[in-house]
């Protein structure tokens, strides 16, 4: 399965809970057999961890949790930062590069 989002790029939040919509975040880590990602600063969740030792305090840490592929957009890296789906393409030299389509004009995604 070809994944469409990869570790490191700006993605924008489509839908999911209030105060994630519209949030734009850096891929942090892609799971592609669950099919979901984490972004940073996007779903945060609250954990409750128990001590593992004397030096290790447990108590309620905060973390991202995984948001499906499909709630998630590409963006822009340099430029306006706008947000638009995705072609991809096969260069001269027979490399794939992903190209992001946005209203009449097309701009190649560095990752």
């Amino acid at each position: 399965m070809s994944l469409r989002i990869k570790k490191g790029d700006l993605v924008v939040v489509l839908a999911g809970r209030h105060q994630d919509k519209g949030v734009r975040g850096r891929v942090l880590r892609v799971l592609p057999e669950k099919g979901t990602a984490i972004v940073e600063g996007v779903h945060i969740v609250k954990k409750h961890q128990k001590a593992r030792s004397q030096t290790d305090q447990g108590g309620i840490i905060e973390r991202e949790a995984p948001i499906p592929l499909c709630k998630l957009m590409l963006v822009e890296s340099g430029g306006q930062g706008r947000a638009g789906r995705f072609a991809t393409k096969v260069d001269a030299q027979g490399n794939k590069i992903r190209v992001l389509k946005l209203r009449g004009e097309t701009k190649e995604i560095t990752v």
